[in-house]
């Protein structure tokens, strides 16, 4: 049984669905822009999604709204402007939440950059992915490396002071020294935060299906040793499985999520997380995945495409599979406020990694050791609910 003295944070995700052309290592829901864009369907759909939203989380106040995709600096300034100002009519927005836009270096969403500013956006995500043009057009971009640089220095002309790159790593017929002059060339823009992660061949993308030649693993592991070094000489610090910011710059909403955190998902496909203290409930609810069925069930009771209550084992697992992204400890006091369990649903699990080296536990802190991190997947087995372990063991 939950108990819980006070739900967590609460976070807003925002998603929209469209982008120009659909990259094949990306397995994100997002749909190429075919016909005209949707503008004020889509932000009515939005806010009617938000308004059946408010009874769950009504009366707590929102930290923090990231506005992912897909693309959503396709969309024009007054869309914007008109979604942001009907969340603030509609909610409890903190005065200091950051507000995150993902946006493509692309040259029309540049000249928009201002005008998101004043719309209430203090946080942009330019989606570079690599610096070569040659490794962009591998992955199916629309932008070009010269726009990349335009991009951040239309973004610091806006008045943007808290700016994260995208960049991946691995990439086809990438080597270590291409990666090295990618990452170089992200610090030579001073972004406020880096998000650096390896590219992966995720299942229903075009390069899973038809792969293209990627670095060896030997060769990843290089890259990867090689940019942590870099980074942390340039002054960032690793908060985050693939996560580098500068002091103070960490992502607030990533964070939420990654300390199990609440957040509300609006938006084709968008999921969400809710406590219910009352009831002592966590619930996990999505809506309608496809754009056109998403727009047809905006503002009907129908608008859900499905939701579940966790159940304890659960919560264990999904706590352990977000806060152990983080390298900073957490607190046995955290758990069983974030999860509403008391704190013996997670020692016995802790204590034997601790035995077997992959976690130290003084206590009251929880904390990987080096190997812990380094082996993290097999760390976060360990937490898996005993029915998927004992059903992964007798396939083996």
């Amino acid at each position: 049984m939950f108990h819980f003295q006070a739900p967590p944070p609460l976070s807003l995700y925002v998603h929209f669905p469209w982008c120009v052309r659909k990259c094949p290592y990306c397995d994100f829901n997002s749909h190429a822009l075919r016909d005209a864009l949707p503008e004020h369907a889509y932000i009515d759909a939005l806010l009617n999604d938000l308004e059946q939203e408010l009874p769950a989380f009504w009366g707590r106040t929102v930290h923090s709204i990231f506005m992912g995709g897909g693309t959503p600096s396709l969309f024009s300034v007054s869309a914007m402007d008109r979604l942001l100002s009907g969340i603030r009519a509609r909610l409890h927005l903190h005065p200091d939440a950051e507000i995150t836009l993902e946006a493509n270096p692309g040259t029309a969403e540049q000249e928009r950059f201002t005008g998101y500013r004043d719309a209430g956006v203090n946080r942009l995500s330019l989606g570079i992915q690599s610096f070569s043009n040659a490794h962009l057009t591998a992955l199916g971009r629309i932008h070009n490396a010269e726009q990349s640089l335009l991009a951040v220095q239309a973004a610091r002309a806006a008045g943007f002071d808290n700016i994260n790159l995208d960049l991946m790593f691995g990439l086809p017929d990438q080597d270590s020294a291409a990666a090295n002059a990618d990452l170089e060339s992200a610090l030579a823009l001073r972004p406020e935060h880096l998000s650096w992660y390896q590219l992966t061949l995720e299942p229903n993308t075009r390069f899973h299906a038809h792969p293209p030649m990627l670095p060896d693993d030997d060769e990843k592991w290089a890259m990867q040793t090689m940019g942590q070094s870099a980074l942390a000489s340039h002054g960032y610090t690793q908060y985050e499985v693939s996560a580098f910011s500068r002091a103070g710059r960490r992502c607030r909403h990533n964070l939420n999520y990654w300390r199990f955190g609440d957040y509300i998902g609006i938006g084709a496909g968008a999921h969400g997380k809710l406590t219910d203290a009352a009831s002592g409930s966590v619930r996990r609810r999505w809506k309608k995945r496809h754009p056109r069925d998403y727009l047809e069930a905006a503002g009907t009771t129908i608008y859900l495409d499905g939701e579940r209550s966790l159940s304890e084992p659960e919560i264990v697992f999904e706590y352990a599979l977000n806060r152990l992204r983080l390298r900073e400890p957490f607190s046995l006091g955290e758990f069983e406020s974030y999860c509403g369990l008391k704190r013996d649903w997670i020692t016995p699990l802790v204590q034997q990694a601790h035995a077997d080296g992959l976690m130290i536990c003084d206590g009251e802190f929880v904390q990987h050791t080096d190997s812990g991190w380094l082996f993290l997947n097999d760390l976060l087995e360990r937490f898996l609910p005993e029915e998927v372990q004992n059903a992964r063991y007798r396939c083996n």
